[in-house]
């Protein structure tokens, strides 16, 4: 680390100098199977079991997890253009993988693919939300926008598109156009993954 810097640690390091034991990162590493974000999604109780880590140990790694995330979220805020689905992706995945509930969110852009808002406009249970597409577009009027992304979180872990989420896309699609406003991509941000509308070609 002092050498090299800390972007040089791998994940075994890392979590041996967060917790100051090599083989209990290990035992951490392979109860989560190698996954980073599996253990920081992990509830402090079944956390502080695993390998003896202990209460002071594995509070460490959840406030180092959740720093983490509020840094990517924050940070992405900085971003003023969006160039591909996944940089919608890396903006949002921090603060949606990890929840409990759904929510929706609308990025408003500009033709240039300014981002003039981001906006949360629903939020509802585990296995869904219900969302009033002409609240969507009364905003992206009220802010000139052009172009919109939608994005929604699965906590059950997956993101193929529900017959629900499908609905919603062509709404949305069908009044944005009405204003010559187009909907550029509606993605599903789960911890297995995420799904692109426009990947699957159900965006033209």
């Amino acid at each position: 680390m002092t050498s090299r810097g800390v972007e040089s640690l791998d994940d075994r390091e890392l979590l041996s100098l967060l917790i100051e034991d090599e083989q209990l990162a290990e035992t951490l590493l392979s109860a989560y199977g190698g996954s980073l974000s599996r253990l920081a999604s992990e509830v402090e109780a079944r956390l502080r079991m695993v390998g003896g880590l202990g209460l002071k140990r594995a509070r460490m790694l959840l406030l180092a997890a959740e720093f983490g995330r509020r840094v990517a979220e924050s940070g992405g805020g900085d971003s003023e253009f969006i160039a591909t689905s996944d940089d919608v992706v890396r903006l949002f995945r921090p603060q949606l993988e990890r929840l409990s509930h759904e929510e929706c969110w609308v990025i408003y852009l500009t033709a240039s693919n300014r981002v003039i808002e981001r906006q949360r406009v629903s939020q509802g249970g585990v296995t869904g939300t219900v969302v009033d597409h002409r609240l969507i577009i009364k905003r992206a009027l009220e802010l000139l926008a052009t172009q919109l992304i939608l994005i929604h979180n699965h906590p059950s872990g997956t993101p193929e598109a529900s017959v629900q989420d499908k609905s919603l896309t062509e709404r949305v699609s069908r009044a944005a156009a009405l204003f010559d406003i187009r909907l550029l991509d509606h993605l599903i941000i789960a911890r297995e993954g995420d799904y692109s509308f426009r990947r699957a070609g159900l965006i033209g």
